[in-house]
């Protein structure tokens, strides 16, 4: 162990004449103990800096969207299960009422003591014409109208 501690002392000793970057001046420059017992400066630690994505924040976003999405479901949902029940109700009240309109009356007996008598109305009857069998010339096709010349000539 007494090397080690000469060794020790000796960097100590030659610490005053060392450079910024560590190493000593002079001949002393590649001895081995002196490579091996000199640390390189110590560096801080890194503290990591909180690193915000894109792809995280989209994924807050469409779980967010997800969310409203499947609340306007459930919404929609029960606003038409709401519906139908309102509607099956509506159906049983209307064929409650139908049952007692349509049970089975008497109806009244016409009095046949008076006796219908058709009156004459007083209307004027409406005069009979005869039917148009024709076509107006205006109305006919050209090629109608050539073809039935040539055959009227004929």
């Amino acid at each position: 162990m007494e090397p080690l501690k000469e060794a020790r002392n000796r960097v100590e000793g030659s610490s005053s004449s060392d450079n910024s970057n560590g190493r000593t001046s002079g001949g002393d420059r590649r001895s081995p103990t002196n490579w091996c017992l000199i640390k390189p400066p110590v560096k801080k630690n890194t503290i990591p800096i909180d690193l915000k994505l894109h792809n995280d924040i989209r994924a807050v976003e469409r779980a967010r969207f997800a969310h409203q999405v499947e609340e306007k479901r459930r919404l929609i949902k029960q606003y038409k299960m709401e519906r139908e029940r309102q509607q099956k109700l509506e159906e049983q009240e209307e064929i409650k009422r139908l049952r007692k309109e349509l049970i089975p009356k008497a109806q009244l007996m016409p009095y046949f003591d008076r006796p219908f008598v058709p009156r004459r109305s007083e209307r004027q009857p409406t005069v009979p014409r005869e039917p148009k069998f024709c076509i107006p010339r205006h109305k006919t096709i050209r090629c109608c109208r050539m073809s039935c010349n040539d055959m009227n000539g004929l």
